[in-house]
C-alpha cells in the first residue's frame, strides 16, 4: 500500500514513517503541512493519505481542509485523519465525502494491528471511526429519525460507524448474519434511506447518526 503522510512534528512524523513501514506500507511522501500533502498526493497518487488535523500555520483545521481538497482533486484517494482530540465537525465533514475515509485518535495508531486494519479498510472504500470519537459524538444529541432506532439497532449502527462489516458486527454482538442484515435494513428504513445506485447507504446512515444521533456515550 502506497501512503503519503502529513505531520508537522518531525519526531512524530519519523515515528509514523517507521510504523507505516512496519505495516508493510510504502511511504511515498512525508511532509509537514497541508499544502505540501496536496501537492504530494497530486504527483504521487498514493492509495491513502494520512494527515494530522492541526498543522501550520494556524494549527486549527489545515489537515482537514487538505483532506477535503484531496478528495475533490484526486478522487479515489483514501484519507485517514489523525487527531489528538475529538473534533465533531471534522468527522462529519470527512464522512460527507463518502467511503474511503477514517478518523483515529493519535493514541490509537500506536497499535500496529489497529493501524494496519484501519488503512486496509479505508483503502478498500470503507469508513473507520475511532470508538472514542463515536462515543463522544453521540453524547447529548437529539433527532427524530435516530430516536426511531431500537437499542440493538443503535449498537449495530455504532459498529457500522467503526467500519465493521456485517460479519464482524455479528461476531461482536453474538448474533447471526441474517439478524445483522435485518437490523441494517431496519436502520435504513427508519432513517429514510431508500436503495440508490448513486449513494452509499451505510455512509449516509453513519453521517445521519453523527449529525443527529441521541445515543449516550459508552
Amino acid at each position: 500500500m502506497r501512503v503519503a503522510l502529513a505531520e508537522d512534528s518531525v519526531l512524530l512524523r519519523e515515528g509514523l514513517i517507521r510504523l507505516l513501514e512496519e505495516a508493510d506500507c510504502e511511504v511515498v511522501a512525508a511532509v509537514g503541512d497541508g499544502d505540501a500533502l496536496i501537492e504530494a498526493v497530486t504527483e504521487a497518487r498514493p492509495d491513502v493519505a494520512v494527515v494530522d488535523v492541526r498543522m501550520p500555520p494556524s494549527f486549527t483545521d489545515e489537515g482537514l481542509r487538505a483532506a477535503l481538497t484531496i478528495r475533490d482533486r484526486v478522487p479515489g484517494t483514501a484519507v485517514l485523519v489523525l487527531s489528538q482530540y475529538v473534533e465533531e465537525s471534522y468527522a462529519g465533514d470527512l464522512l460527507a465525502t463518502g467511503g474511503g475515509v477514517g478518523y483515529l485518535l493519535k493514541d490509537r495508531v500506536a497499535d500496529l494491528d489497529e493501524l494496519s486494519d484501519a488503512l486496509e479498510r479505508v483503502a478498500a472504500g470503507g469508513t473507520v471511526l475511532d470508538p472514542t470519537v463515536v462515543a463522544q459524538l453521540f453524547a447529548g444529541r437529539r433527532a427524530r429519525p435516530v430516536q426511531r432506532l431500537t437499542a440493538r439497532e443503535r449498537e449495530v449502527l455504532g459498529l457500522m460507524a467503526q467500519g465493521r462489516t456485517n460479519a464482524a458486527i455479528g461476531r461482536a454482538l453474538v448474533i447471526t448474519p441474517k439478524a445483522v442484515e435485518k437490523h441494517v435494513s431496519s436502520i435504513f428504513d427508519k432513517l429514510d434511506l431508500p436503495p440508490s445506485g448513486d449513494d452509499h447507504r451505510r455512509v449516509l446512515a453513519v453521517l445521519t447518526w453523527l449529525r443527529e444521533g441521541d445515543a449516550p456515550a459508552s
